[in-house]
């Protein structure tokens, strides 16, 4: 098993795990959306996963990366099963990701996702909030009407770790009205708006075919560890990440004074009076206060903190992998895909 820390890679391939995935996801996806979506906000899935234009015209675009797919897919084989078993999990994860994605585009104002309009703007954000609902829906009917063992398991499970997204988003909505958010609520905000629905895709196959819980509770364990190395490293890439890595503005977090993990870690440091004064203060911050935040993390340690915690966070879902039921073929591509999701520079 690798040792290389998952967070300083600077070029990772896309592991095979995530093409296989797709070949075997997309028909039933599409076949979900289709089923159980009316024909109004079965058009508007169909545009925000990129299969058709506003139009309702089929399209090249083969959409997102299907990362959460593709690791349920992978804790099917964990368990035992074939990739076959876990599409229904899948499916499900796909659908749930994709209805907050719907949400957190109208919530954060965001025009564009994976270069074209997004959802709302097209259709209007009533319409965009409907077809996220819709989707959660579609979810749990993917899950109820597959012939598995722990279907029942697995759509609990599921509803948990909505709920848990849910309750993180609500969290990370508070805290930008909050001058005093401590970095234990930071982490917890990120475990859930994050980790929850990553531990469930990494466990949700496993769950499907009623595997044992002590093999559930360690591939849940992996992806909620994933989920925070992986936002800790995008939150190091949004205070100093490259525009050409990223596709947005050196500092982007700082502009908008974002309450991320490094950013807090550094206001609740000692001697942090100066940053604190200039990021809670009410005027708009020019491009040299952008600059000036940035350093003042930086030497208060954010930026070192969220490193150390994003390698450790990672060391720990590799650790919840030593477990003697899972095949060491599959162990393997866990980790490759774990390594393409936060292999990213920062």
């Amino acid at each position: 098993m690798t040792t290389t820390p998952l967070t300083t890679t600077p070029t990772v391939a896309v592991p095979a795990a995530l093409d296989a995935g797709r070949e075997l996801l997309l028909p039933a996806l599409r076949d979900a959306v289709r089923r159980h979506l009316g024909p109004e906000m079965a058009r508007l899935a169909e545009y925000h996963l990129g299969w058709a234009d506003s139009d309702g015209n089929p399209t090249s675009s083969r959409g997102g990366k299907l990362v959460r797919p593709a690791l349920s897919l992978l804790s099917a084989r964990a368990a035992h099963g074939s990739a076959e078993d876990g599409v229904p999990a899948a499916v499900a994860v796909e659908l749930v990701h994709n209805f907050s994605l719907l949400h957190d585009d109208i919530m954060d104002g965001d025009a564009t996702r994976r270069g074209r309009r997004t959802a709302w703007t097209v259709f209007g954000v009533p319409p965009a909030i409907l077809g996220g609902d819709a989707m959660v829906t579609a979810a749990t009917s993917a899950l109820l009407e597959a012939e598995a063992p722990g279907a029942r398991s697995a759509t609990a499970s599921l509803t948990a770790a909505t709920q848990r997204m849910i309750n993180g988003q609500c969290s990370d909505l508070a805290f930008e009205q909050r001058e005093d958010v401590t970095l234990e609520e930071c982490l917890r905000m990120a475990g859930d708006k994050t980790g929850a629905l990553l531990g469930c895709a990494c466990s949700l196959g496993a769950d499907l075919l009623g595997a044992e819980p002590g093999l559930v509770d360690r591939l849940t364990a992996f992806g909620e560890h994933l989920g925070l190395a992986f936002q800790l490293v995008d939150d190091l890439l949004g205070v100093w990440g490259a525009p050409e890595l990223t596709g947005k503005q050196v500092g982007a977090d700082v502009r908008v004074r974002k309450k991320s993990l490094p950013i807090v870690a550094a206001l609740n440091a000692p001697g942090a009076q100066e940053l604190r004064a200039l990021y809670f203060r009410t005027e708009p911050l020019d491009e040299d206060d952008v600059r000036r935040v940035t350093d003042l993390v930086e030497r208060a340690g954010g930026r070192e903190w969220a490193h150390a915690e994003a390698d450790r966070q990672a060391a720990a879902a590799r650790r919840s992998l030593d477990f003697p039921g899972i095949p060491d073929g599959v162990r393997d591509e866990l980790l490759d895909v774990a390594g393409f999701i936060v292999g990213r520079q920062s």
